[in-house]
Formats: structure tokens, sequence, C-alpha cells
């Protein structure tokens, strides 16, 4: 929804007010248009749920099989909207050996849902929504550290390659690196 102000209220001149406004949104538009021009992700129709989506790109086999180990690949195709930071194969085998075929084992059922609820945020975050905040709470209830570095988005370590891939019920960004909730 847009308001439009006037330029002045009981006297106190807005324009200060209304330029940062639309400084802010100029550098939201910046940032989404400079993720999409680098992505290397087609941006699929938004007729699949998240899970679906992620999974036709090819390159999320591995937290295909992490969210139906944990159970919560039926939850991501509810109804949402979800925004999840989806991290690819190669960023799940830079993990150090051995870490992954832990973590699916039926014993670290907790920790594994710990990790993955960690990279979702309830709701749909779009790219150019990340200018304006510098942290988002995952489902997981940790806050996930986000920070725009000229066209880079940073959540946490991990660098957004993607953003706003569409689903029916969320959107889908992209890191190149498994993010890991913080202890306590």
């Amino acid at each position: 929804m847009v308001y439009f102000l006037p330029n002045e209220i009981y006297g106190v001149h807005l324009a200060p007010v209304t330029e940062r406004r639309n400084a802010m949104k100029l550098k939201s538009v910046m940032v989404a248009a400079a993720i999409t021009l680098g992505s290397s992700v087609g941006t699929f129709a938004a007729e699949k749920d998240v899970v679906d989506t992620a999974l036709e790109a090819g390159q999320f086999k591995t937290l295909g099989t992490a969210l139906e180990a944990a159970g919560l690949a039926a939850v991501l195709k509810g109804t949402g909207p979800f925004t999840v930071f989806a991290p690819t194969d190669e960023a799940f085998a830079r993990l150090p050996a051995g870490t992954v075929e832990n973590l699916l084992k039926p014993e670290n059922k907790q920790k594994l849902t710990e990790i993955l609820t960690y990279h979702v945020v309830a709701g749909k975050v779009m790219a150019a929504d990340v200018a304006g905040i510098d942290e988002a709470k995952s489902v997981n209830g940790k806050m996930i550290d986000i920070e725009v570095e000229g066209s880079a988005v940073k959540v946490n370590d991990a660098t957004v390659t993607t953003a706003d891939i569409a689903a029916s019920n969320g959107v889908i960004h992209v890191i190149d690196k498994v993010i890991m909730p913080p202890e306590g």
C-alpha cells in the first residue's frame, strides 16, 4: 500500500522524510535488480509450492532429502507464506565430511529440524524488503542477520546468489552456505 503525505503537516516540513523514503525505495529496487541480474537460476512459475519449486530447480536435492528426513516437507507444502533461504547441494557439500549423513540419522532429527527451520522465515520477504531490515526471525525462533553490502545480500555468513524465486506459497532465496542457528 502506498501512502502519499503532504509536504507539511502542522507546520512541520516533511520533505526530508519523503526524500529518505524515496532513497530507501530506490536502494531496495537497486538491490533487487542487482541480485536478479546476477542470478544463475531462472524464476519458475508460481504454480508449485516452495518445496516442489526448489526440487524442480535441480540443485536442492540434499535440501529435499533433509526436509523429508526432518518431516518438514509437508509443512512447507502448506499454505504459508514462507520465505526459504535455500542452500544448494554445493553448500551442503562444503560442510565437514559426514555432517549431512550424520544429521540425516533418525536420532539426530531434532538437530536437523533446528537447522532447517533456521532457514525459513514466516511470511513472504522479497529482496526489495531486505534493504530496510537488518535481521529476521526464523521459524525456529532464532534471529537471522541480514546485511546489504553494495549489490550483495548476506544472510548471516551466506551470500544470496539468486533472489525472489516465486512459489505458490512463498519465495525462495538461494544461498551459497548452510547457515547454523546460534547456540542457546
